[in-house]
C-alpha cells in the first residue's frame, strides 16, 4: 500500500515581519496550498467576527460601574426593534425610538436649568457589542479622571446614554435632546478578521439630527492590540479641548495629537452630574 506523501510547510522568507502586525502575512505554504494551521486560524477569526456582530448588548452591566464613577446612566433603544432589523435597516439605527425620546425629554425637564452640559457620552453596541462592553469602561474611567483634573476648564456632563441597536449618528439626536455642546459616541466597529473587539470614538460639536460624517471626528481601533483605551483617552481629551476652544469638529478640526506626549493633568475639580 502506497502512502500518500504529506506536504511539509515551507516558511516564507519574510516571516520575521509578522511580529509587527496581526495581518495575515508570510503564512508560508504546504505544497501549493495554505498551511492547515493558517487555514484553521482564518476560520476561527471569521467565526469570531460573525459572533461579534450578533452578540447581544447588556447595558445593565455598565450601569453600576458608571455610577461608581459618579455618572448617571440612561438605557435607551434605537428605532430598530431587533438585531435583524438593525442589520437590514441602518437608517433605523440612527434614530431613537419614541420611548427613548421621551426618557431624554423627561430628564431635560427635570433639570430645571438652561445651562447646557459640555459633554454627552453615548455607549452603543454598533456592530460589536463585545467591543463596547470590553473597552468603553476603561476608556471612560481614564477620561473622567482627566476631565476632573483639567485645570483649564470645568467640564459638566449629561447622563451617559447606553443605546441598544445604535449606529454612530444616533449620538446627534441624543446630544440635541440633551442640549449638549459636544456628543461623544463610543461604539463597536465593524469586526475585521483580526479585530472583532475594536471600539470607535466619534465626537461632534453642536450635535443635531442630519449632520454628516464630515462634521464629526473619529478615533478608531481602540483595543488592547490597537490603540489601548488609556492612550485613546489622552488623544480624545486633547481633541475635546480643541473642539471646545475653537467650537468645531469634523474636517475643520485636524488630529495633530500624539497621545504619548499628552502631559499629566493636575488641579482636581469635581464634575457636576
Amino acid at each position: 500500500m502506497n502512502k500518500v506523501p504529506t506536504a511539509t510547510v515551507t516558511p516564507a522568507l519574510w516571516r520575521g515581519l509578522r511580529r509587527f502586525t496581526d495581518a495575515r502575512i508570510a503564512l508560508g505554504r504546504a505544497g501549493v496550498s495554505q498551511p492547515t494551521a493558517a487555514h484553521l486560524a482564518f476560520q476561527l477569526a471569521h467565526a469570531q467576527a460573525r459572533d461579534a456582530v450578533h452578540l447581544p448588548f447588556d447595558p445593565t452591566q455598565l450601569t453600576e460601574p458608571l455610577h461608581a464613577l459618579g455618572l448617571q446612566a440612561l438605557q435607551l433603544h434605537s428605532a430598530a426593534p431587533d438585531r435583524i432589523t438593525y442589520l437590514q435597516r441602518p437608517d433605523l439605527g440612527r434614530r431613537l425610538d419614541a420611548g427613548s425620546v421621551q426618557t431624554l425629554q423627561n430628564w431635560q425637564q427635570d433639570q430645571g436649568t438652561d445651562t447646557p452640559p459640555d459633554l454627552a457620552f453615548v455607549i452603543a453596541d454598533g456592530l460589536s457589542a463585545h467591543a463596547a462592553m470590553q473597552h468603553a469602561l476603561p476608556l471612560m474611567t481614564n477620561l473622567v479622571k482627566r476631565l476632573r483634573e483639567d485645570d483649564t476648564h470645568r467640564w459638566t456632563l449629561a447622563p451617559v446614554a447606553l443605546v441598544e441597536q445604535g449606529r454612530v449618528a444616533i449620538g446627534d439626536e441624543i446630544g440635541a435632546l440633551l442640549h449638549a455642546r459636544t456628543v461623544v459616541v463610543l461604539i463597536g466597529e465593524r469586526p475585521g478578521l483580526s479585530s472583532p473587539d475594536s471600539l470607535g470614538i466619534y465626537f461632534t460639536w453642536a450635535p443635531r439630527v442630519g449632520l454628516s460624517d464630515a462634521q464629526r471626528n473619529c478615533i478608531s481601533n481602540v483595543r488592547d492590540a490597537g490603540l489601548p483605551p488609556e492612550r485613546a483617552a489622552g488623544k480624545l481629551m486633547a481633541l475635546l479641548r480643541q473642539a471646545r476652544l475653537r467650537q468645531i469638529t469634523g474636517i475643520a478640526l485636524k488630529d495633530e495629537v500624539d497621545e504619548r506626549l499628552d502631559p499629566p493633568l493636575s488641579g482636581p475639580q469635581r464634575l457636576r452630574p
